[in-house]
């Protein structure tokens, strides 16, 4: 009887230690990303109810992610000015704080720009030919932000990196029409 009881453990301890019983997982970072238009790792809420997707995951100890978006506060942060109109002096004032007349975020993580601003320019090159100095902005478009609202999720006390999206609702100054990258 003994002999068979102590086969049980043993049997019973390799079964632990085979699934992972007995050890903890635990959360280790967040991750924030935003699905929208873009130029590389800029965002842009371009157009009026323009929106942006943000989702936050949850990175546990043992490589496992969980989509944790719907959990998840927002931080939002105005960083820079409105574009003005004129890329020799591209500040036209402060961003407009963050809240739901702006750029809200819903419970979902949906991002909407409401507020008729651009945060985006397109740079100008300038030449002279017969003595006459022209400035025209760049086509296709090289865009630059002037401001931007940069956007941090929380989750059980962790916080995301930030991810900094601009706002493209009104037009630029680029020929080719809109506010930022589309």
């Amino acid at each position: 009887m003994k002999r068979i009881s102590i086969v049980a453990l043993f049997v019973a301890a390799i079964a632990l230690l085979s699934t992972n019983c007995g050890t903890s997982d635990y959360l280790e970072s967040l991750t924030l990303t935003a699905t929208g238009p873009s130029a590389g790792t800029f965002y842009n809420l371009a157009g009026a109810d323009g929106t942006l997707q943000m989702t936050t995951t949850a990175n546990y100890h043992s490589g496992k992610t969980i989509d944790v978006t719907n959990n998840s506060t927002w931080n939002v942060t105005p960083e820079g000015c409105i574009f003005s109109g004129d890329p020799t002096n591209p500040c036209a004032g402060s961003l407009p704080a963050y809240g739901p007349t702006t750029v809200p975020i819903n419970s979902t993580g949906l991002m909407t720009g409401i507020v008729a601003i651009c945060t985006w320019f397109d740079l100008t090159t300038t030449t002279t030919t017969n003595g006459v100095t022209t400035t025209t902005p760049d086509s296709p478009p090289v865009w630059v932000y002037t401001g931007f609202y940069q956007v941090t999720a929380t989750y059980r006390n962790f916080t995301s990196q930030p991810v900094a999206i601009g706002v493209g609702v009104t037009t630029s100054n680029s020929p080719t029409g809109g506010c930022g990258p589309s």
